[in-house]
């Protein structure tokens, strides 16, 4: 399918680093970067929709926002993208918002520690922090945390994923996964990057990302940082996985589907077409943006409202 004309929209609503900061150090840069993502949010993501309970909680430790409209609901921790280096809960917050108002699941987003300030297992420790604080406290918040799934988008896809697999692994398995144009593959190998890498993310910034993520290149092959290096994902939860036409993760984010599905892991992989990376959290910009909100909406309710 052609490029939908919604993405070069998108594209100019960012606002471009001056030459200043092009010229200044790495970490003024992404300080520019992470506050132009927040800067936008509102013309991307759009008006709130307002729940009975969205409110900021520490869980033991971690900043989280809790998304909810009705007691005992399942939940569903949310990681937010932004290359384990930018975002927030406020980049997703829209789009957190909107699950939780169309699946009836209370929706925990997590505002994990980013590098280079801190790298890699620092997110992840964050995100099982979270999990077991949710099966600890979670009655006493008014939802039901036996009935538990994890999802993010891009970077926060790889942290749910191999969250996911350490619970497997653990005897705690999730009982469903929702992953977002995961970022799966530290090497950045798939066709697709020399294929569409020209709307919005390049393999020159996931490589960077990555760098900048987990410093020590050999630790980028072991799984908890590469999903697929797990060998044996049999026992994984149940999973929705979307890609995206024109994102450079297209291609990785297939192979892991591929590779759930022949570990026998129940997915439902869908490609939306026309589109680029980062269009989910975008509600005010993608008719798609909205339709997947829906189907992840959908996909939920249909695994935790047993």
């Amino acid at each position: 399918m052609a490029l939908h004309p919604q993405v070069e929209a998108s594209l100019a609503i960012r606002r471009r680093p001056p030459a200043e900061v092009l010229a200044a150090e790495p970490l003024e840069r992404l300080r520019y970067a992470r506050q132009a993502m927040e800067d936008s949010n509102e013309a991307e993501c759009g008006p709130a929709i307002p729940l009975p309970v969205v409110a900021d909680v520490d869980a033991d430790g971690v900043a989280c926002r809790l998304y909810a409209s009705r007691t005992g609901a399942p939940v569903f921790v949310y990681l937010h993208g932004g290359g384990w280096c930018y975002g927030s809960v406020e980049t997703v917050d829209r789009l957190c918002r909107r699950i939780a108002d169309r699946s009836g699941c209370a929706v925990l987003s997590v505002d994990y520690r980013l590098a280079p300030e801190h790298i890699h297992p620092a997110a992840l420790e964050d995100v099982e922090t979270v999990l077991a604080w949710v099966r600890k406290e979670g009655s006493g918040l008014g939802v039901d945390p036996s009935r538990l799934a994890i999802g993010g988008d891009s970077a926060g896809g790889q942290l749910a994923t191999v969250a996911a697999r350490r619970q497997r692994d653990a005897a705690t398995p999730l009982d469903y996964q929702v992953l977002i144009y995961p970022a799966i593959d530290p090497m950045t190998a798939s066709e697709s990057y020399d294929e569409v890498g020209g709307y919005g993310l390049d393999r020159a910034s996931m490589r960077l990302a990555w760098d900048t993520f987990v410093p020590c290149q050999t630790d980028r092959f072991g799984p908890d940082v590469a999903p697929l290096a797990a060998g044996d994902l049999a026992g994984m939860p149940p999973t929705l996985l979307i890609t995206a036409e024109y994102d450079v993760l297209r291609d990785e984010g297939a192979d892991y589907a591929d590779a759930l599905l022949a570990a026998g892991v129940p997915v439902v992989h869908v490609r939306y077409a026309g589109v680029n990376h980062g269009f989910a959290r975008k509600l005010a910009l993608f008719d798609a943006a909205r339709a997947a909100a829906d189907q992840i909406a959908v996909s939920l309710r249909a695994a935790l409202t047993f």
